[in-house]
């Protein structure tokens, strides 16, 4: 089993980490940091604290990311318990004593995370034009947290990958069973 480390808590939620996030936070510093550098025309002092703050704000989209699940989940009525963080991502922890839900509850659950982040990226995206006028850190925060959101958080989200449980197999696993339900159904 791996090993997962208390963070804290967020209402009721546990916020729980394993050391492969430590290590994805300092690959995404250096990619942030790059990316400020290189993109953005920062000064590399300015880059490192921009690529900091960044990392900062990729963890605050994950929990956000999260905290669409668990509010999409507390609606359904079968709550999440809190939220494991690895790599650079966040997992949804669900208690371990759930009943078998329909696939319907798992696909609304699914998709309130990337319900919340697109809603997150589209405020980010309208405050690029202020953050743009100030120019520097504030830009480069707003410009990735707008495509950050956008591409990873909501898009990507529905991409379903074979080597990992995302939203995206969620939402294609249950949605094939509820296909072959209203198949059955309508015979």
């Amino acid at each position: 089993m791996r090993q997962r480390f208390p963070l804290g808590s967020v209402g009721r939620y546990k916020i729980t980490a394993e050391p492969s996030a430590a290590g994805g936070s300092l690959v995404l510093w250096l990619v942030f940091g790059l990316v400020g550098k290189k993109f953005f025309r920062l000064s590399a002092p300015a880059a490192l604290i921009g690529g900091l703050l960044a990392v900062l704000l990729h963890f605050v989209s994950e929990l956000w990311h999260q905290a669409g699940h668990a509010r999409a989940a507390e609606r359904a009525g079968y709550p999440m318990d809190g939220v494991h963080l690895w790599g650079v991502l966040g997992t949804s922890l669900y208690p371990r004593d759930e009943p078998p839900l329909t696939p319907e509850i798992h696909v609304e659950r699914a998709l309130g995370g990337p319900r919340a982040s697109a809603w997150l990226a589209a405020a980010a995206a309208l405050s690029i034009p202020i953050a743009r006028r100030l120019g520097g850190i504030p830009y480069m925060l707003t410009a990735l947290t707008a495509l950050e959101n956008l591409a990873i958080f909501t898009m990507g989200a529905f991409l379903p990958l074979p080597f990992m449980e995302t939203d995206g197999t969620i939402l294609q696993r249950y949605r094939n069973e509820h296909r072959r339900r209203m198949v059955t159904i309508s015979e």
